[in-house]
């Protein structure tokens, strides 16, 4: 099956965000985390089961250079890519911006 991908609108935030630090701590560095994400997004269409569930529906890949994680969640023949969060927040506090983002704008489970 092909999946198609899909950002929330937070989500470059997110990216842009974590680029400017990286960037700010060593030139072409955060351009690099940037490309890290969107890959990971990628190789998530290719098998979007194969990473872990979070928070229920959710799901949480792993980056393998920045410790950062992409959350998403499958929709039908759509992966809907609902935030990219720093791995030494409280998990309790990703479940709640994932949660907060997607309410209302996911399909019911």
């Amino acid at each position: 099956m092909s999946y198609s991908l899909r950002f929330l609108p937070e989500v470059a935030d997110d990216v842009v965000a974590g680029a400017r630090w990286y960037e700010e701590r060593s030139p072409g560095l955060g351009a690099d985390f940037a490309r890290m994400i969107y890959a990971r997004c990628e190789e998530v269409c290719r098998e979007p089961l194969a990473c872990a569930t979070f928070a229920g529906r959710y799901r949480r890949a792993l980056l393998r250079r920045f410790p950062y994680s992409v959350y998403y969640v499958v929709e039908g023949d759509a992966i809907v890519v609902v935030g990219t969060f720093h791995c030494a927040r409280r998990p309790a506090t990703i479940s709640a911006a994932v949660q907060d983002r997607a309410d209302g704008r996911l399909s019911p489970e």
